[in-house]
């Protein structure tokens, strides 16, 4: 019979997990004690009721410091939900236009572009051409070329307009 590994645990190792012979320490006042053998390390964590931390495990030798271990992960849990909050998800916003398009439903579109802007997020306009309107792509592309100049100031051509089939993209990111 094959003896099962020991699963992995996630997060730094504490105590008796901690394989180096010696170690870089750091007290609980959080001055730096020097190298030292890891049962020293243990027994003055022991002694202080808390626990030996493997904080740098890379180093030689490892770092580790004594503290208290679950007040120690919760604030690691607390610091990465806070940039979890803070962080921003750059979405793509589409706008459909088509090459007909009438001078105040286009101001509408365009306000509806710098909204989009203003929250971060990119703009993909999209320009459909129906039945005869694929013989006069030129116009399609007049109409990108003014959202483009509108949105210079607040916004810079992520991807030039391209055909693809019956539609002409161009994708804008905010400056």
């Amino acid at each position: 019979m094959k003896a099962t590994a020991q699963p992995e645990k996630d997060g730094p190792r504490t105590n008796r997990d901690i394989r180096a012979i010696q170690v870089q320490l750091i007290d609980a006042d959080g001055h730096n004690r020097g190298v030292v053998n890891l049962t020293d390390a243990q027994q003055l964590a022991d002694d202080a009721a808390l626990d030996l931390v493997e904080i740098v495990p890379n180093a030689t030798p490892p770092v580790c410091k004594i503290l208290d271990f679950g007040k120690y992960r919760f604030l690691e849990q607390k610091k990465s939900a806070e940039a979890r909050k803070r962080q921003k998800v750059v979405e793509v916003k589409e706008i459909k236009l088509r090459p007909g398009i009438d001078d105040h439903d286009y101001e509408v579109k365009m306000r509806s572009v710098r909204r989009f802007f203003d929250e971060g997020d990119k703009v993909k306009v999209t320009l459909r051409f129906r039945g005869r309107e694929m013989a006069h792509q030129d116009i399609g592309f007049k109409l990108l070329q003014r959202v483009r100049t509108e949105t210079a100031p607040i916004a810079k051509v992520e991807a030039e307009p391209l055909m693809e089939g019956r539609q002409m993209t161009m994708v804008l990111a905010p400056k």
